[in-house]
This record gives structure tokens, sequence and C-alpha cells, in this order.
């Protein structure tokens, strides 16, 4: 083929954090000329990846897979805070808090035990007394990783493009991917603006992945969230250094809280938060009354001292699967390699998946164990 403006080595749909870190990874990997389409801006705020802090725990609970996969993506997200100077995850321990019996508590001492990591374990009393803005019940178990922290999902977006820009890879904001079709040992894509040609496509779609690969629409559900930034009452109980990370399993249903972050206020999240199922084109994008009462629920039941004044609220978007477990794949004998359902809780993984679709991609393998996240477990 010969090498125009319009052709590329690999073409990247969709630069949000998983397309972002794969258009990184392609570039380390060699590809030469890699081009990135985003219908909205770098780091925009209509999908999911935004919201200032994301969460990272080591203590896995959803499955023990999971935890080789985070302890290579801590390596990596280190790695490209080395290259860029931009401080982008923040350690502050996690804890996995609920009931003895929850799913929770279950899975993080798993997997603490299978991959040996330090942990200790509280009851809500010894927990308050360690941490004293948490103030869980006394039945409630928590076990508390120090390797769990957040990251900065704008910063990491960023930084992953700006390296993959030093690198030679080209993108284009407000283009908008319309479909492509592959023609022998090439693909075009088709965008509202041009037709490029390529060998091979990543989809890193988020939720607008199931308008692209219409085989995968049934398994890829958007789901509308919200996130609360309150001003807590005790600021000093809620700082990175005094707050660990938490994802809580209660009677209310399954929340997560982030400390204070540079000025931003502690952060707040009900996963499935009013189950509403959307179109990513159309969802409600404004925040109202009956969201914020779901989530001070949570404050001020479990976390009174940080039930001050709303600094913000915002919207995002899950996509998940049935089982809320990731799908990563490159499809037999095609040039297409996708990611997608990440369910929620994928923004940790997206330096480690960036390598795996580079390696899916340029290589038609990669040495991570992504068996779990095989498709064909949905049909």
């Amino acid at each position: 083929m010969p090498a125009t403006d319009t052709t590329y080595d690999a073409i990247v749909v969709g630069v949000g954090g998983m397309g972002s870190a794969a258009l990184y990874h392609l570039t380390r990997h060699g590809a030469t000329r890699v081009l990135g389409l985003e219908q909205f801006d770098i780091a925009h705020d209509k999908g999911s990846s935004h919201g200032l802090s994301r969460m990272i725990r080591l203590a896995y609970w959803e499955h023990p897979s999971y935890v080789p996969l985070l302890r290579r993506a801590y390596d990596l997200w280190r790695d490209l805070e080395g290259a860029t100077g931009e401080a982008l995850l923040i350690t502050t321990g996690s804890i996995d808090a609920g009931p003895a019996g929850s799913p929770a508590i279950i899975g993080a001492r798993r997997a603490c035990d299978m991959f040996d990591l330090p942990h200790v374990l509280y009851d809500g009393a010894s927990l308050t007394r360690a941490f004293p803005g948490y103030r869980l019940p006394p039945d409630f178990t928590a076990l508390h990783q120090p390797d769990g922290g957040f990251l900065g999902p704008e910063r990491c977006i960023r930084a992953h493009v700006a390296a993959a820009q030093r690198a030679g890879a080209v993108v284009h904001t407000h283009e908008r991917v319309l479909g492509w079709t592959e023609r022998g040992e090439s693909v075009a894509v088709r965008t509202d603006r041009a037709t490029y040609t390529c060998r091979q496509v990543i989809v890193t779609a988020g939720a607008w992945a199931g308008k692209l690969l219409t085989d995968l629409q049934l398994m890829l559900t958007p789901e509308r969230q919200v996130m609360l930034w309150v001003e807590p009452l005790r600021p000093e109980y809620f700082q990175p250094a005094t707050f660990p990370v938490v994802y809580m399993h209660a009677a209310e249903g399954s929340f997560y809280a982030l400390p204070s972050h540079e000025g931003a206020g502690v952060k707040f999240g009900k996963y499935h938060h009013l189950r509403q199922q959307v179109d990513p084109d159309a969802m409600d994008r404004e925040c109202h009354p009956e969201d914020e009462h779901v989530l001070r629920e949570c404050v001020r039941r479990y976390f009174p001292d940080a039930d001050g004044p709303t600094l913000a609220m915002k919207t995002c978007l899950f996509t998940n699967t049935p089982d809320e477990h990731f799908v990563i794949t490159r499809f037999a004998g095609s040039p297409i390699t996708i990611a997608a359902g990440f369910s929620g809780h994928g923004f940790k993984f997206c330096s480690v998946v960036g390598e795996i679709l580079a390696d899916l991609a340029l290589d038609g393998g990669t040495r991570h164990d992504i068996s779990l996240f095989a498709p064909r477990r949905l049909t």
C-alpha cells in the first residue's frame, strides 16, 4: 500500500481511556503510522473516562484473573508517569467493605490469599479508629489493602495521547466513525469527513461500541450514572493520606468514594445508580434532585463527616455486559480488534488493556491471559 495521508498501519476508533492507551502502545510496539479518531474532544465528559479521579485497587473481588492484569497496569502507569513527568496515580490504600458474607469481602479475601497481597481486616468500630471518616456498621468487615488509590483520568488520557503523538501518531477530534469495510488485507474506515485505509482497526468506542459492532449490540448496555462531589464537614478526615478509596456493598446498594483532591471535594457514586438504560446520543446529561438523594443516602449514613454542601454533580456512562466482565478480542481471521463492556470498573486497566490491544492488532495474540473476556461466553 502506498503511504498517503489516508493510509495507516492501524486506526483506533475512540480515543478515551482505552483508545488513548492503545494509541500509545501501538507506537511503542513499532507501528509508525497510527491514527486515532475521536468524535469529541480529547478527555471529554460525554463517555466513561472522566470525573477527576478513578479508583484503582489490587484486592480485586470481581475475579482472580484481574489481579495479574492489575499488577501489570500499575507498572505501566508508573512507566507513563516516568515518560511524561505527570503525577497520574495517587496511592491512598483501598477499602472493600460489607457484611462478612458479601461478594466484595469474599472476593477480596480470596484475591489477597491467592496472590499474597498484604492486607488488614477491620470491623466497623476499628475501621473508624484507623480512618475517622468512616462510620460503617459494627458488623461490617472492611479489608484494607495498601496499594489501592486513584488515577486522574483526564490527565491519563492526555498523557497517553501526548506520548503517542510525540512518537508520530496522528489524532483527529470531532470526527465520527460511520463504519468500515474489510478489503482483503486492508480495511476502509469511513467517517463523517473522509475514508481512511489501514491494515488493522482497534475499536474502543465505549458506550457507542454497540452501534458500530452490531453483532455485540445485545451484549452491551449503556447505563446512565451520576457522580457527586461534596465539601466535607471535617476536611482532615477525607484527604488522600487519611481516607482510603472504598468500594462498599450495603443494603442500599454498592457505593464507592474517593478522597478530596485538588479542591474538588469528596467524590461519591453508586453502581447502577438508577438502573437507567440509555442511548448515549440521547442520554439526559443533567443532574436532578433524585440523583443527589440516591448518593446523599450513602453519605449521611456511612460518612456523616462528609455531609457538607454539594460542590458538583456530573453524569457518566457505564457500558455493561450481562456478567459485568469485559469484552476484549481480535476476531478470528479479521483485522478488527475490540475492547468494550467495561461495566463501570475498567479505567484502572487502561494501561494494560492498551498493551493487550496493540499485541492483538500487531502480533495476533498477547502474553496476557484474557480468556475471561472472550465474547463467546455471552452468546
